[in-house]
């Protein structure tokens, strides 16, 4: 088979991460590379992933610049975790005939907060004849494709929680800020209240898996707490000192007609380790942990990349991780 032709729309760190792991799968070519960032529009992709020669692929402003010189066959997009924020990329890529694997939490499953946009974007997709995904390391594998496949060998559901921890002093600093350390308490839930911290996605991820088991769970609760600090926390950037938040604990809860989905997510500069588990009360009961957890970054990378032939080979529309087959690695 000829290598599908990807681009890269979006550089920042999970971009380039993105790309750079592209590039190492033989399905795959990576022929174009898109950012808005004026301060990155002209250069080599390579001077920007900082391999020692050049790729001979300029960074372009615009998906137009990069078709005017050759067909692409998938754009993986990574500009945004809202869909209000991407949907007019998403409708531009349709239009130019590409389909997408977006990593867009909110795509997860994208009924849930935006139906409208949703639909226009499904009916877009269908016109043009391509196929949108969004995917990820959570939404779109730990917290949920992974725990429907652990149901696979089960029947009489009656509960699932699937719980999981990030220990945030491993990873980038812009997911540290994300989950507020070093915050005050007062601005902490200041934020909170207006949905403007904590992770997104873990909605999508409680839905997403409540579709694929046909349960109807129509009224989840879902909570966001701080996790403070006891002890002060260094750090290369900046140090928590004791009291100030650390991190968050962040649920989704839901019960209908005798069975319990809960999601229990922690990402704090204080925990000690990570570790994703998965429990499900059943014939047979199912308990599945990853020892040092998931990693996010990494993960990402990969899932993205390894999608790019499922969705390829998927018919059109807005698809979920429900509808494009069994994930698995690429060459």
């Amino acid at each position: 088979m000829e290598p599908i032709r990807v681009v890269q729309m979006g550089l920042g760190a999970v971009g380039c991460g993105i790309a750079q792991t592209a590039m190492g799968r033989s399905q795959l070519q990576m022929v174009g590379a898109i950012d808005v960032d004026p301060a990155k529009v002209g250069r080599d992709l390579g001077e920007l992933l900082g391999v020692e020669e050049a790729l001979g692929i300029p960074i372009s402003a615009s998906l137009g610049d990069v078709l005017a010189s050759q067909p692409v066959d998938v754009v993986l997009q990574a500009t945004g975790s809202h869909i209000p924020d991407v949907v007019h990329q998403l409708k531009e890529i349709a239009e130019a005939g590409c389909d997408v694997v977006s990593t867009c939490e909110e795509l997860a499953y994208p009924w849930l907060r935006h139906p409208e946009l949703a639909h226009e974007i499904d009916a877009k997709a269908r016109e043009c004849g391509v196929t949108i995904l969004g995917t990820g390391v959570n939404p779109g594998f730990v917290m949920d494709t992974l725990v429907l496949v652990a149901t696979a060998v089960c029947s009489g559901i009656r509960r699932i929680e699937s719980r999981r921890i990030v220990a945030a002093r491993e990873r980038r600093l812009a997911l540290q800020q994300k989950i507020g350390s070093g915050m005050e308490q007062a601005e902490f839930r200041q934020l909170a209240a207006r949905d403007e911290i904590g992770h997104v996605g873990l909605r999508e991820s409680f839905y997403l898996i409540a579709a694929g088991l046909g349960w109807e769970i129509p009224a989840a609760q879902e909570t966001i707490e701080p996790v403070f600090a006891e002890e002060r926390i260094p750090t290369e950037d900046f140090d928590i000192v004791a009291g100030q938040v650390a991190g968050i604990h962040q649920t989704v809860h839901g019960a209908s007609e005798g069975r319990e989905l809960m999601l229990d997510l922690t990402m704090s500069m204080a925990a000690a380790a990570s570790q994703d588990s998965i429990k499900i009360e059943a014939n047979p009961p199912m308990h599945v942990e990853v020892v040092g957890g998931t990693h996010g970054d990494q993960a990402t990378w990969s899932m993205v990349a390894n999608m790019v032939p499922r969705v390829a080979a998927a018919p059109a529309g807005l698809l979920t991780m429900l509808d494009v087959g069994l994930p698995r690695a690429i060459g």
